[in-house]
């Protein structure tokens, strides 16, 4: 993989995602590690949406721990079942949430959050072993699209995992 992601230029999600998705799926096949990877699938999705926050928790023990990331200062640690990463990961399924504040338990780690993506990364037991957590500036920002979008990126990074 070069290090340069060719992006059309269109702010049309459908159009980015389809550009993305094949120099994603590369820059994980090219690298092993999970944590170099999480960095760069993180400051891809950045740079291709630019959305408030990118990143991923990975689980460690009982609780979701801060992974790689691009966006303002993070929660360090999040609790089993506690705000959206910790349901998703309890639930072990995408939470789409399109008001943070009228989610019950939602932890602010920035007022600027309106609404939020959590996507499960599974290991080979099935078991949930990270989130991806996206966060945006605005209300109702994620569609059922970035869901299966980033579903399908997850499905990618399970084998990192393994």
């Amino acid at each position: 993989m070069t290090g340069t992601i060719i992006l059309p230029e269109t702010r049309e999600r459908s159009a980015l995602y389809a550009a993305l998705m094949p120099q994603l799926r590369a820059l994980i096949q090219a690298e092993p590690d999970p944590v170099a990877t999480m960095a760069n699938v993180s400051a891809v999705l950045m740079e291709a949406f630019g959305w408030h926050w990118i990143g991923f928790y990975r689980v460690v023990g009982k609780e979701l721990v801060l992974g790689p990331f691009q966006g303002p200062l993070a929660c360090t640690r999040i609790p089993f079942g506690k705000g959206v990463c910790g349901m998703a990961w309890k639930e072990g399924r995408t939470l789409l949430v399109p008001d943070v504040n009228a989610f019950p338990g939602h932890i602010a780690c920035s007022a600027l959050s309106r609404s939020e993506i959590v996507v499960p990364i599974h290991g080979r037991l099935g078991e949930v072993v990270a989130v991806l957590d996206i966060d945006s500036a605005d209300l109702n920002d994620f569609t059922e699209q970035d869901g299966h979008q980033l579903e399908v990126l997850c499905k990618l990074l399970e084998p990192l995992f393994a």
